[in-house]
């Protein structure tokens, strides 16, 4: 049984067309609070409970993995008591959400680089990666101090590291070799890309991988994104001829 979709609405999507790798930009918690005169931390706090629903809904649909662009290397210019707020805002989620993650069979992954982050949320995140390693529901990715312009220079420079110390020949640079020391190496690059709240902009949001990948823009800021409007998305998605080139 699932908890989100009925036999009829599961049986409109083609199973043959379902993303492997969805990603998602889920932009608007702020502006969601402010229309309804609450604090800024209300609208991440409703964010976070959104994500949780989606990334059930999104298991339910059968898609293998996915991405939430969660705190961006920008995200740091951001007033001081927002950031703290934020980062506690994750912990707790974290801690609170990993019974009901190992039951769903979620297993956690990370993409960008924690170093910047607190001691205590970095242990946190290996925590509760370890206790979900096993998950086979759906890969869930959170991507945190992530730019795709960091990514790429992170790249770059472990693969000049590379060639310096004589593990990479130093002819062999290729496309391939650079989505190999990509953070999203594991799971490859996202089929569909949805961001809400009706902007239009990728925000270094995987800069590499997305130039591939379907876009779905929803005129919805992210608190109010519920797991029919993923549903829309894919539904929208299985419409279009995927191609490349132009």
């Amino acid at each position: 049984m699932t908890n989100f979709f009925t036999a009829e609405e599961l049986s409109s999507l083609d199973p043959h067309q379902i993303p492997k790798h969805l990603a998602i930009i889920p932009d608007g918690n702020r502006r969601w609070a402010k229309n309804l005169n609450l604090e800024k931390t209300d609208g991440h706090k409703r964010g976070a409970d959104t994500v949780t629903d989606i990334v059930i809904a999104a298991k339910e649909l059968g898609i293998k993995a996915i991405t939430v662009y969660t705190f961006s290397t920008e995200n740091w210019q951001r007033p001081a008591w927002e950031v703290s707020s934020l980062l506690y805002i994750l912990d707790d989620r974290l801690k609170r959400e990993l019974d009901h993650m190992k039951e769903q069979g979620i297993a956690l992954h990370t993409i960008g680089d924690l170093s910047p982050f607190p001691v205590a949320l970095q242990e946190t995140l290996e925590h509760v990666r370890e206790k979900t390693k096993d998950g086979q529901g759906i890969d869930f990715i959170l991507a945190l101090n992530y730019g795709g312009r960091d990514e790429l220079r992170r790249a770059l420079t472990a693969i000049v590291d590379g060639v310096v110390e004589g593990r990479i020949p130093k002819d062999s640079l290729s496309e391939k070799l650079i989505s190999e020391h990509l953070d999203t190496a594991p799971f490859g690059d996202p089929d569909l890309i949805i961001r809400t709240s009706g902007e239009m902009r990728t925000s270094n949001f995987l800069l590499w991988q997305n130039c591939y990948s379907e876009f779905v823009l929803v005129d919805k800021f992210w608190p109010e994104f519920k797991p029919k409007d993923l549903l829309s998305a894919l539904l929208t998605y299985q419409k279009r001829e995927r191609r490349v080139g132009i």
